[in-house]
């Protein structure tokens, strides 16, 4: 992976993993960005800009799929992750409260579940996307500074406990889809 985080394509799957985990794809931009920091620490902030740029224009799509296309593609969609509680729970937050989207973007809960959400809440299209710049930037950018901070100390860490993050990381994505199925 980190052989493949300085290769040629590295940049363009950055983009659509994290497009597409803002609009409907299961796996976050992560996977791929962390490598990317370790392989060049130098270009941390640009990476995490990028993740940011991403997430949001996906973030975008998971919008439209809300507001414009919940009959077909946003059914589709919540039946095959079997959320459709959890959307429906957001949606009613999202009404009153549409600032939640900015705490929302910072936690496991996986953010194609927000973007839907606000597009069938009906949030305000601009104020949503404000939103998901901040709070897109704001996870991947304390990423970025993480990585460029600790430099090489971040992988040889990352080497020595790669799978108790991993295993970290899983029960923290787990908790969040508990948080949002039983809590909201």
């Amino acid at each position: 992976m980190l052989r493949n985080a300085e290769g040629p394509r590295a940049w363009v799957a950055l983009a659509l993993f994290a497009f597409a985990e803002s609009s409907f794809f299961p796996i976050p931009a992560d996977v791929l960005l962390v490598p990317m920091l370790l392989a060049n620490r130098r270009r941390a902030f640009l990476l995490g800009a990028w993740a940011t740029l991403w997430s949001v224009l996906g973030g975008m799509a998971g919008y439209a799929i809300g507001h414009w296309l919940y009959d077909s593609v946003g059914q589709w969609l919540i039946s095959m992750y079997n959320i459709g509680s959890s959307v429906d729970d957001m949606r009613d937050k999202f009404v009153q409260n549409a600032w939640l989207i900015a705490l929302q973007g910072m936690t496991p809960i996986p953010y194609k579940i927000v973007t839907i959400a606000a597009g069938i809440a009906g949030v305000n299209f601009w104020f949503f996307v404000a939103l998901s710049t901040f709070t897109r930037g704001f996870r991947y950018m304390v990423e970025a500074g993480l990585f460029y901070a600790m430099g090489d100390r971040a992988r040889i860490l990352l080497e020595k406990y790669l799978g108790t993050v991993l295993l970290v990381v899983l029960v923290v994505i787990v908790a969040g889809i508990y948080a949002l199925k039983f809590i909201l």
